[in-house]
């Protein structure tokens, strides 16, 4: 079993009782779980899996996939506020998108998780604007290695 801190990206239907989740990881980087009867009135993952939660997760790693299994839930902190506001929503949703294009799955990465974690702080008080945005984009392209500071002044 390992326990770590985790924001959740993204749900869909495995089974008629179960989900796979995609969460981005402080210790083990982004990874898939599958939540067996995550979809049952009963289980104890109601209220617990939703999109942009932060929570602690303990998961079962696999031997054979990266499919992992999800064994609990302690959430921390839902960001609220994102959904409060449909462009907060979207921009949430833009930034996880980019974090997905960005990252191989089960790649350590604490530096991605405390990003879309201030990001998610950020939202969650505040209205998007052009300049987060485009912070966020920076820190991701500083984060996988690709921002090149000396090209971007010289423009």
């Amino acid at each position: 079993m390992q326990s770590t801190a985790a924001i959740l990206l993204r749900k869909r239907k495995f089974s008629d009782t179960s989900l796979i989740v995609s969460w981005c990881t402080e210790s083990l980087g982004c990874i898939q779980t599958v939540a067996k009867g995550a979809r049952r009135a009963k289980s104890p993952f109601a209220g617990r899996l939703d999109l942009f939660f932060e929570a602690e997760i303990q998961i079962a790693p696999s031997r054979k996939s990266n499919l992992h299994t999800l064994t609990e839930v302690a959430l921390r902190k839902t960001f609220g506020g994102i959904r409060t506001d449909y462009l907060r929503m979207q921009t949430a949703a833009y930034f996880v998108e980019l974090i997905e294009i960005c990252t191989e799955r089960d790649h350590r990465e604490p530096e991605l998780f405390a990003l879309l974690r201030r990001a998610f702080g950020y939202l969650d008080a505040n209205n998007p604007n052009a300049r987060a945005v485009a912070h966020f984009e920076t820190e991701l392209a500083r984060i996988a290695g690709v921002h090149d500071v000396r090209r971007l002044k010289a423009n």
